[in-house]
């Protein structure tokens, strides 16, 4: 079979590992499509879901807030490594992955859609997980061709753009939801910015066909048994894997409740203002440090340092936060929180996909690793909303978010420690 027009491989072998370097504009689009697509995540959950919460239920916001961004990430955590498994079997034309990046995104927008016109939490509901399992098909597919395009010394790199991204989405994301005038307008202009965003890579994506008859029929079970991936066989995977979910868990906490620890805690005046400024701060750091930590890691071919001092370094801001809740501490805080991050996003996934088990199943393996970046969703509103809610009852707002900040300290402090016990990456 023939690749589409357009599109260059490296090797006969689709799951061969890749060896020329990926060219700069093809960094640039994976790098917009993961703006764009960050963006209609990020937006709502930065203000826009809070802000629908508080108008639809005003007395109970922040249970109506974890109840939606739990049930969303339920759904993200089945819908990437499904759709991560199904784009590793495809067999279009146009490669394996752009089916994925075009009906993720699709869907995607469509559920941003719902949350525009969402009169109710059911369907505030209903329109997260759209949301969640639209993009996480995008997600999928998206981080999947770095493995599959990316030779190894050339990852830390593309690793830092990924990172950078996603923060350049929070900014954008929050930017509209700030500056647009409405949920409704906010929403709307996120579902047309993902679709515009994600178009560049999907008609010049480079994506490798896969040829038909080139895997064998997979049962279903065996195929749902894919998903588990022995810690036993694979420990570097499993540690990764454990190491990731408890630094997501630790950065969620940070920032899942920003707009409400602004509102009860620090008393800022303008809490939504607040949140685009720390963010526009958070998001100057990272990216730099994103960047540079990324070529630093390609330069002398190190990972497990970076990431353990991204660790020890982001639990700091959050004790910063813990016991100095003032605007200024906030500021400072934000700018710990950003280098450390940035640091951390960039070379802790080119770590990632040096650790996977199987060319063959990349993006079903990527996805078992996001499933750590999803469950955090879910518990980190579980943590945090009980915490919150019981501190406000029986002291104040401001205790509440000391326990919250100490104990995300802790939960990154643990996972810059375990990320030693990974073996087959320096």
């Amino acid at each position: 079979m023939q690749p589409p027009s357009g599109v260059t491989v490296d090797a006969p072998d689709p799951f061969a590992d890749p060896t020329t370097p990926v060219p700069p504009g093809w960094i640039a689009r994976l790098g917009l499509a993961g703006v764009g697509m960050c963006a209609g995540w990020f937006g709502p959950i930065q203000v826009l879901l809070g802000l629908q919460a508080a108008s639809l239920t005003p007395g109970h916001k922040e249970a109506t807030l974890s109840l939606v961004t739990g049930v969303g990430a339920a759904v993200s955590t089945l819908a990437n490594p499904l759709a991560g498994a199904f784009s590793d079997r495809t067999t279009s034309r146009f490669g394996r992955r752009v089916p994925w990046l075009v009906g993720g995104t699709l869907v995607g927008a469509l559920g941003l859609v719902v949350l525009a016109a969402a009169g109710s939490v059911p369907v505030m509901i209903l329109g997260w997980c759209l949301v969640q399992a639209g993009l996480n098909g995008t997600l999928a597919a998206l981080t999947a061709a770095v493995p599959d395009l990316v030779p190894v010394e050339q990852r830390g790199l593309v690793s830092g753009v990924v990172g950078m991204t996603q923060t350049l989405g929070i900014v954008v994301g929050t930017g509209v939801a700030t500056l647009v005038s409405g949920t409704t307008g906010a929403y709307l202009v996120l579902a047309v910015l993902a679709v515009a965003a994600v178009t560049p890579f999907v008609l010049r994506s480079l994506d490798r066909p896969l040829p038909r008859g080139h895997l064998p029929k997979t049962p279903v079970r065996q195929f749902l048994a894919g998903f588990w991936i022995s810690p036993r066989r694979h420990p570097d995977f499993a540690w990764a894997w454990a190491t990731r979910f408890l630094a997501t868990v630790a950065n969620s906490i940070c920032t899942m409740y920003l707009l409400f620890f602004l509102t009860d805690a620090v008393g800022v005046a303008d809490p939504e203002l607040g949140v685009l400024v720390l963010t526009l701060l958070y998001a100057a750091c990272l990216i730099v440090s994103a960047i540079v930590a990324g070529i630093w890691s390609d330069r002398i071919g190190l990972r497990k340092p970076f990431v353990t001092a991204s660790g020890v370094v982001m639990s700091s801001a959050a004790v910063l936060l813990a016991i100095v809740q003032t605007w200024s501490a906030a500021l400072v805080g934000a700018v710990i929180l950003g280098i450390g991050y940035g640091v951390y996003l960039a070379v802790d996934f080119a770590l990632i996909t040096q650790v996977l088990p199987r060319a063959g199943d990349r993006a079903r393996d990527l996805g078992v690793i996001n499933i750590a970046n999803a469950l955090p969703q879910v518990l980190a509103p579980a943590i945090a909303g009980p915490i919150i809610t019981w501190f406000a009852a029986h002291a104040t707002h401001a205790a509440g978010y000391r326990t919250l900040y100490l104990l995300a300290a802790a939960i990154g402090l643990a996972a810059a420690v375990l990320i030693r016990k990974i073996r087959s990456v320096a």
